[in-house]
């Protein structure tokens, strides 16, 4: 393939929320948190119906706090990435939809499929502002939202442009 083609494929957004993280250790700072069982229980889940819906990524980028990085090697498991293939990035720590934009469009790279673990609000945002579509309101702790994204480079990103064409959560098959 040409290097112009591989630059016009099609790409992907993955938006995932962290899942349920347990807040009986006062000690802990936010940061610190870990899963609690319904976000163990929760994570492995969502993970395999991503691959039953043939969404795997070809990058996993997580915020470093310890609920969204857990999520993320959870998931990285069940597509059956090493976990140092999840790349790290400080900014996607409790941050905006406009930071998170920055994340995605800094380190999307060549990746065809950007799949992005975060935190609400910011990853709701994100989600309805990449959309121009508000349906979804606050998405819960494991939800899963996947975008097409007309885009050439991440670096083109833009609010308003994407399609989203799946949408998932823990308990939307229970």
């Amino acid at each position: 393939m040409s290097e112009r083609g591989a630059s016009t494929r099609p790409r992907r957004l993955t938006l995932v929320r962290h899942a349920k993280s347990d807040w009986s250790d006062t000690s802990l700072t936010d940061f610190d948190r870990p899963l609690n069982a319904r976000g163990e229980r929760d994570a492995p889940d969502m993970a395999r119906r991503l691959v039953e819906a043939g969404l795997r990524p070809t990058l996993m980028i997580s915020s470093p706090a310890a609920r969204a990085l857990a999520t993320a090697r959870v998931f990285a498991k069940a597509f059956g990435h090493s976990e140092k293939r999840i790349r790290l990035a400080e900014a996607a720590y409790l941050a905006t939809p406009g930071e998170l934009l920055e994340v995605v469009r800094r380190s999307g790279g060549r990746a065809t499929h950007v799949m992005l673990f975060g935190h609400n609000p910011g990853i709701s945002g994100f989600a309805a502002w990449l959309a121009g579509d508000d349906s979804l309101g606050e998405v819960p702790t494991c939800a899963v939202a996947s975008l097409r994204v007309p885009v050439a480079k991440w670096s083109e990103l833009e609010f308003g442009k994407a399609e989203r064409d799946f949408y998932d959560f823990p308990k939307s098959r229970r």
